[in-house]
């Protein structure tokens, strides 16, 4: 009874769904994808870079200069522990800058015209819709991932002590005891990153064309991984490896990557899941 109060009050608040959005009915269809799908999408990604590649790279500039203030505040902070679960979990977050090069996409598919203002304020719109409780759950998964992290470190570096960031990379990654912290951090946070991605990697791109409950989103996520385990935990491994080698020099990869990695989600996202019906 609960759940059905939901979901008809979901589909009733907030703001009123743009016109290329159609109610849902029922679960989508999930179609099975290839490597060959991946490698198209890739190609259609990078094609919307370059057909808009000033607004583009806003989004992946925005994405970097927040990384390296959130590095630089924990530095500040003294909480020099942190600094490694931050930018590890930093990719994560990706789908939600991601927001508004999913709308660039989808204009850019259907031949609509499009400025600044039409795609920042859907992404304005967004808080008053079902993306809002993916940001919930988002920010749940990385809590839990804060949480382990410290926990680990409490119990397998509990005496160690570090007062600076060169210290603390020191003992993490030349002692027995930080090879020992990195394996167990590695296993759960990669098991992290796993539920996180399965549960994202559609839901996001799905949300912001349809209107549907972001459980309906998330479950069907799940069911595009799990029905594509070995083409989508590819898509995973490139996206881990792009966005951990961008943040090597100062975070400025992701003013490229980022906007290319979102622009191919949509369209991986169009491959993977059935049009909505209407």
């Amino acid at each position: 009874m609960l759940w059905e109060e939901y979901v008809m009050t979901s589909k009733t608040e907030g703001s009123t769904p743009p016109d290329n959005q159609t109610p849902q009915r029922g679960m989508p269809e999930v179609n099975k994808v290839t490597a060959d799908d991946i490698t198209a999408s890739l190609k259609a990604g990078f094609s919307d870079f370059l057909a808009r590649p000033v607004m583009s790279g806003f989004f992946g500039l925005f994405y970097a200069v927040f990384g390296i203030l959130l590095v630089w505040c924990l530095v500040w902070l003294g909480k020099i522990w942190m600094v490694i679960p931050a930018v590890i979990a930093f990719p994560l977050v990706a789908p939600f800058a991601a927001a508004g090069l999913y709308e660039m996409s989808r204009r850019l598919q259907t031949g609509e015209s499009f400025g600044w203002s039409d795609i920042l304020t859907v992404m304005a719109n967004q808080r008053k819709r079902e993306m809002g409780w993916m940001a919930f759950v988002t920010l749940f998964i990385l809590w839990v991932w804060f949480y382990q992290f410290r926990t680990v470190l409490v119990i397998v570096l509990k005496d160690s002590s570090f007062s600076d960031l060169d210290g603390f990379l020191h003992t993490v990654l030349f002692t027995p005891e930080g090879w020992t912290f990195l394996a167990i951090g590695s296993c759960v946070g990669a098991l992290l990153s796993a539920v996180l991605f399965s549960v994202t990697v559609v839901a996001m791109p799905m949300l912001l064309e349809r209107e549907m409950d972001f459980i309906s989103a998330m479950i069907t996520s799940v069911r595009v991984v799990t029905e594509n385990p070995v083409v989508m935990l590819s898509w995973a491994a490139i996206i881990s490896v792009t966005m951990l080698l961008s943040l090597v020099p100062a975070f400025l990869g992701l003013i490229f990557t980022l906007p290319i990695l979102g622009h191919t989600t949509w369209h991986l996202y169009q491959r993977a899941v059935q049009p909505a019906e209407g």
